[in-house]
């Protein structure tokens, strides 16, 4: 098993490339680099800790200046994956993108919405590897809009591929 735990943010990403960019074949809406239509977030580690700062647009919105709550709800799903197959590479002393691939999966997520999220202003998502036990990570990630705290969310991720890409799909 392996724990880790938050450590303060350093100046630059480990890598200079975002999780996502080692996700072949990625056309989730969320975070596939290939779903022009999508949201397209990019996740990085900043030491022990995942961001990812996201512009919206007005047609995310739920009410007038507000995000949708669904919409803030996939980007933390889709950063926390992101999150958990990066600390899985990362565990195994592993760059991004080598072999075998791994994706990951939510397998539960619960998020707290504590205030409403302003869709006209960047939003920092910051994700914590809580846990990885096997094939399964434990995350937890908050939603920052100008230093306040708009949601919180405990994840879990599970491995759900691991091997090379078929060319058939994501998943072989």
């Amino acid at each position: 098993m392996y724990l880790l735990c938050y450590s303060p943010p350093v100046s630059s990403p480990m890598s200079p490339s975002s999780f996502q960019d080692h996700m072949p074949g990625n056309l989730c809406f969320g975070c596939g680099s290939q779903n022009h239509e999508g949201l397209q977030i990019h996740s990085f580690w900043h030491g022990d800790e995942a961001v990812c700062e996201w512009s919206s647009q007005p047609r995310y919105q739920g009410w007038e200046g507000l995000l949708n709550g669904g919409i803030l709800a996939t980007l933390i799903d889709c950063h926390c994956m992101g999150t958990a197959m990066a600390a899985a590479y990362r565990s195994e002393g592993r760059e991004l993108g080598s072999e075998p691939y791994y994706r990951y999966a939510t397998a539960h997520i619960a998020v707290d919405y504590l205030k409403p999220t302003p869709n006209d202003r960047p939003i920092t998502l910051r994700a914590q590897v809580v846990e990885i036990h096997g094939r399964k990570a434990r995350l937890t990630c908050q939603a920052i809009v100008d230093g306040v705290q708009t949601a919180k969310a405990e994840v879990v991720g599970v491995r759900v591929f691991e091997g090379q890409p078929s060319g058939s799909g994501a998943f072989g």
